[in-house]
């Protein structure tokens, strides 16, 4: 039950808070998506080449009709829109061959989302925090140990977030890699592997980060002797 109540509380409090702040969370959460979506392209046009076609999966325009049929069983459906890519970027190689390609399918997708909605939450908590420090005079240090964990976060993110990517020796890289396709196999495996590990602990930590604001900030009144509360 007090599980329960502090999942409550943190909810509450995260609300509040994206209610006080709903630019800031909005504007947060779509530029770490943009951020997600472009960065890998962009690094590519610098370190190998530029990008000269970017597409929408031309099959999309069919997902309707597939996801509706009777004759495509449901575990096949779930197992194949995971991986159904949505958009892509490439760039021509001089034999015809890509020099790269980076795409996007429904679980990068919904990663990308979910890592905006996150960030934005937690920007959006910090900030309210920080007026409810000022309004009860609590002091600057309430909001100070989550604006540590969202900083060292978001280095971590930004510089190892995976992406799909053709032509560089692996399937996947995380960004700060696509500067050293020469390196061997193995070692882009394990780069892959710590990627797929660092972004995973991102999430992880920013979630926890911003149930804990979230809890301190349904908390709040109470702790402030709001009667209301």
């Amino acid at each position: 039950m007090r599980a329960m109540r502090a999942l409550g509380q943190a909810i509450r409090g995260t609300a509040a808070a994206i209610r006080a702040r709903p630019g800031l969370f909005a504007g947060v959460a779509a530029g770490i998506f943009l951020v997600d979506v472009f960065l890998p392209p962009l690094l590519l046009s610098v370190v190998r080449k530029p990008w000269d076609y970017f597409t929408f999966n031309p099959w999309l325009r069919r997902l309707p009709a597939f996801l509706v049929s009777a004759e495509t069983p449901l575990r096949r459906k779930l197992e194949f829109l995971p991986n159904l890519a949505v958009f892509w970027f490439s760039a021509d190689g001089p034999y015809g061959a890509p020099e790269w390609g980076f795409s996007v399918d429904v679980k990068d997708l919904a990663r990308f989302v979910l890592t905006g909605l996150i960030f934005g939450a937690f920007f959006a908590l910090w900030a309210y925090r920080r007026d409810q420090a000022r309004r009860w005079g609590w002091g600057a240090r309430s909001a100070r140990p989550g604006g540590v964990v969202g900083a060292f976060a978001s280095v971590l993110g930004l510089s190892t977030s995976p992406c799909s990517v053709v032509g560089c020796g692996a399937p996947v890289l995380p960004a700060v890699a696509l500067a050293f396709a020469g390196l061997s196999s193995g070692t882009l495996a394990l780069m892959t592997q710590l990627s797929r590990l660092a972004t995973t602990l991102l999430l992880v930590g920013m979630t926890l980060a911003v149930a804990y604001l979230g809890w301190r900030a349904g908390q709040a009144p109470r702790m402030a002797g709001d009667p209301g509360a």
